[in-house]
């Protein structure tokens, strides 16, 4: 059954629509053999920003997959790049250790930065950090995000995610972060021209309504949403953002081909 005309290339989101924890979605390593395959092209775009793309790549191979760093688009690469576009010499990344060489090429400065930018931290935030990151905010430096995720799907249920703390940052200061991954147009740009195809032939497969579905939507591609990770029904059925294309999981993804 191909309900999928003129499509060329996929995104497919990798938490929580690949796997949950550290445990694949049944049929979902099989899933994306077949992709290769067939000589479907595919980029894998995550939000994830507590790893490298060598140790995700290096994770999911453990679990089955046959995916490559280099399939993998992340926000910290992108972020970094834009930091030049911007001509920032000095930041503050307020990130995870693994993803600290990605910012190499900066000075680093916790006072008086041209940049801050905010990844994954779990739970070392603290009232004295985002006050400080406030304050320097205020006195001029750009604040960017990596994402704006509200939650994420963990093997103990949903978490909150960073977005919050930007939001809190936002709101004091009022200024409104740059946001580098999901939803950005920017990154979804990045990720079509990694597939060479515009944006009507691709599909992005997640398992965010808004970021993932409604971000590529945005930008013109179709929207997959699947019935894993971090899906609630509830929140799909009041979200604005109506999928292209429902899932019960990226297993189910080969019957629309």
């Amino acid at each position: 059954m191909n309900c999928l005309p003129n499509l060329h290339g996929l995104l497919i989101d990798i938490d929580g629509v690949l796997y949950v924890g550290d445990r694949a979605i049944d049929g979902a390593a099989d899933t994306i053999q077949l992709l290769t395959d067939r000589g479907l092209p595919h980029r894998f775009v995550t939000n994830t920003t507590t790893r490298s793309r060598e140790q995700m790549a290096a994770g999911l191979q453990a679990m089955g997959f046959n995916i490559q760093a280099a399939e993998i688009l992340s926000t910290p690469a992108a972020a970094a790049a834009y930091l030049q576009q911007q001509h920032h010499h000095t930041c503050h990344c307020v990130v995870g250790d693994a993803i600290r060489p990605e910012f190499a090429g900066f000075d680093s400065d916790t006072e008086t930065p041209d940049a801050i930018v905010i990844g994954d931290i779990g739970p070392n935030w603290s009232y004295a950090l985002i006050n400080r990151l406030a304050r320097q905010v205020m006195e001029g430096a750009e604040l960017i995000a990596l994402h704006k995720g509200r939650f994420w799907q963990t093997e103990e249920g949903l978490q909150v995610d960073i977005g919050a703390f930007v939001a809190g940052i936002e709101y004091v200061t009022g200024v409104t972060a740059t946001v580098i991954g999901k939803p950005s147009a920017a990154f979804f740009d990045t990720a079509l021209q990694a597939l060479q195809c515009g944006p009507q032939q691709v599909l992005m497969i997640g398992d965010d309504i808004e970021s993932d579905v409604g971000g590529a939507q945005r930008c013109g591609m179709r929207g997959a949403l699947v019935k894993t990770g971090k899906y609630r029904q509830a929140q799909a059925e009041a979200s604005a953002v109506k999928p292209d294309l429902l899932l019960d999981s990226v297993a189910d993804l080969p019957r629309y081909l």
